[in-house]
Parts: structure tokens; sequence; C-alpha cells
């Protein structure tokens, strides 16, 4: 599995290079990341990897110095249960 960085996108790669996931957002000015969408194929589903896609995009929030608005369900739950995210959370 490997994860690459696209335009405001995370791609989930399967071991044949065949995307199998990705994580979307939009940027709202220079600080701001609106993630909008969390998709893994059902068939590789219950491995972590969507936690994996967001946890990217946590990174790279960090790295950027920047805040993220999670509009997407999955990545709200994600934020909601996980407090080592906080310093990233627009409040």
């Amino acid at each position: 599995m490997e994860i690459k960085e696209e335009q405001n996108r995370f791609v989930l790669l399967n071991d044949d290079n065949q995307e199998i996931g990705e994580m979307t957002w939009s940027n709202a000015g220079d600080k701001m990341m609106i993630i909008d969408h969390t998709f893994v194929d059902p068939t590789y589903r219950g491995q972590k990897l969507a936690e994996k896609l967001v946890f990217n995009g946590v990174e790279k929030a960090r790295r950027e110095g920047k805040k993220i608005i999670p509009l997407c369900p999955f990545a709200k739950k994600e934020f909601d249960t996980k407090p080592e995210y906080s310093d990233v959370l627009r409040t």
C-alpha cells in the first residue's frame, strides 16, 4: 500500500498501483483545509486505511501550519475520537 499526494487529495494505491481510496480537501485561504471526502474501496475496508488517509491530512496541516475543518463524516469522527488531532482542528 502506498499513499501519494496529488492536487488537493491523497490517493491510496494497492500493491498493483491501482487506486483503492482517496481523501480530498479544499483550501480555504492560506491557513485552512476543509476535508470534504474520504473513501476506501469496500474490498479494502477494515484495515484502517481511511484512518491513514486522514492522518496524512493531519500531518500535512501540521507541516504547513494549517487548521482543518472536517466536513466529511468519517474525518469528523476521527477528530471526535482522537484528541491528539486537536492541535489542527479549527474550533
